[in-house]
Formats: C-alpha cells, structure tokens, sequence
C-alpha cells in the first residue's frame, strides 16, 4: 500500500483512540490492537505507522511525557485524557518520526483535539506542542522561521 496523508491521518486517529484506551481501560496492548483491527475498517490505514505510535508511546512512555511536562501547568495526570493521549503520541512523533514534518504533527493533533478533545483542548494542545517542538525539532523550527 502507498502511504498517503489520509492513511497517517487515519493511524493518529486510531493510535490516539487506543492510547486513550490503553489509559482509561488499561488493557494490554496486544489486546487493544487486535480489538481495532476486529473493530475498524484498517484498509485506508497505514497500519504500520499506526503500530509505530500506539507502541512506541507505551514503550517511551517516561521519556516522551519528559519531552512536554516541562511546558504544562499542571501534572500529566490531571489533563483531560484526550490530551494526554494526544500529546503523548505527537511527542513521540516530534522525537522519533523526523521523517514527518513538525507542522504536520502539530497540525494532525490540533485537528483531532479539536474532534474529540474538550473546548478549546485544542489551543493547549498546539501551545504545548509548539514549545516542545521547539526543543526537539530545533534546527527545523529555526529554519522554518528563516523562511
């Protein structure tokens, strides 16, 4: 399958719905994907790219939450669980997924939050995310200010 933006997009979209289920249900991971390629049409999905993100969030856990708690004001745990699963998941990508672009993380996430977070999830999200980028995607923030 060629990977197409609509097929990353739909691999956040299911990757933050598992993550928030792996955070609210606390259900192995092995279970929880196999519950959504039982559950989701996965055809459309970079299903790859999917696994990458539910997976390498849950292994990273620590270090990607380490990535953006310094720019929150309060603790991880008292965050809404959508943004916890969303920031969670574009900190790993801003970490481990250089190939994708900064704003396309951020832009992705702003955009789910906006369909699933609470009101004005959204603003939060893509403030905490610009800073971490920022730290994390340096040299491409900089560069994309030159332009």
């Amino acid at each position: 399958m060629t990977v197409t933006a609509s097929a990353r997009r739909k691999a956040r979209h299911y990757a933050m719905q598992a993550l928030y289920q792996w955070q609210m249900a606390g259900a192995s991971l092995t279970t929880i994907e196999a519950e959504f390629h039982a559950d989701n049409d996965m055809s459309k999905t970079d299903v790859a790219y999917f696994r990458d993100l539910f997976h390498g969030v849950a292994k990273n856990l620590d270090a990607v939450e380490g990535t953006f708690t310094p720019y929150l004001d309060r603790s991880v745990e008292d965050l809404d669980p959508v943004s916890r699963a969303l920031l969670r998941m574009s900190a790993y990508e801003l970490q481990h997924r250089v190939d994708v672009p900064y704003k396309v993380v951020i832009n992705e996430s702003v955009a789910l939050a906006k369909k699933f977070g609470p009101t004005d999830a959204f603003k939060f999200i893509n403030g905490i995310l610009d800073r971490t980028a920022a730290t994390l995607r340096a040299a491409e923030v900089a560069a994309d200010k030159k332009a």
